[in-house]
């Protein structure tokens, strides 16, 4: 864990430091196959959130290829119950949110920043998805080489950006993790969240973050193929890793 005085500030030179070798990629595990990542993950218990009372942690979705890669905070019950990231109700707005725009959830790589559900589907800790974000996350990344990020909400932000920040100033623009540019959007939460007006220039938001992060991925990847012709199927084709985790084959 990340050291920090008594008021819980991280002190400023230590910080420093600790960006620069997170910008130089220094000490991120790479892996030959995402099967291998997959296993490390399951049996990863490095954080007090593997202890918070979920059935592990829970992996991606989508080819390990994908030229664009989709980051959320961290999984809630529905996730935690099947294994997949974003399949609950904000999972279910994003794949419209994606549909919006030409996009089918097995087109694009789908994880998140933190792999355990957090106790109460609270929100994740700076310090939690920091340090979880630093080992698994940054793995991922080193694996799949994504072309564009887009990061949802304000752990995927704080992380990316390695520094406290809000999401509303935030969304809509770009920055860099390790030369691949990362759209900040809302989290599909926030949305189910909002009613009204404030709903309807939410939901246009995400559209145009969205719809810009897949143009900067399509030009970096022209043959890459978006959209399937038939909405897929993402519980369904999870039902192998839910058996998998209530028959208790994850560590505890």
């Amino acid at each position: 864990m990340i050291p920090l005085d008594l008021f819980g500030h991280e002190d400023p030179e230590e910080y420093a430091e600790r960006r620069r070798r997170e910008l130089s990629g220094a000490g991120v595990m790479t892996y030959a196959s995402h099967e291998a990542l997959a296993a490390a993950i399951r049996s990863c218990s490095r954080c007090p959130l593997r202890r918070e009372g979920g059935l592990g942690p829970v992996l991606s979705t989508g080819p390990s290829d994908a030229p664009l890669m989709i980051v959320g905070e961290g999984p809630g019950g529905v996730e935690d119950d099947y294994g997949g990231p974003l399949v609950g109700p904000s999972g279910q707005l994003l794949d419209k949110a994606l549909l919006s725009v030409g996009i089918t959830r097995d087109h694009v790589y789908v994880t998140n920043i933190v792999k355990c559900r957090p106790r109460g589907n609270r929100t994740p800790t700076m310090e939690e998805g920091r340090f979880c974000g630093s080992i698994w996350l940054a793995s991922e990344i080193a694996l799949v080489k994504p072309k564009v990020i887009v990061g949802l909400g304000k752990v995927a932000l704080r992380f990316f950006l390695g520094r406290e920040a809000g999401i509303i100033r935030s969304r809509g623009h770009w920055i860099d993790y390790h030369g691949i540019p990362v759209m900040l959007t809302f989290h599909p939460a926030y949305l189910l969240r909002q009613s009204g007006r404030g709903l309807v220039d939410a939901k246009w938001q995400v559209y145009y973050d969205l719809l810009a992060a897949k143009e900067k991925a399509a030009a970096l990847s022209p043959d890459w193929v978006w959209k399937s012709d038939t909405m897929p199927n993402l519980l369904e084709s999870l039902t192998e890793e839910r058996k998998r985790r209530h028959e208790g084959n994850h560590i505890s």
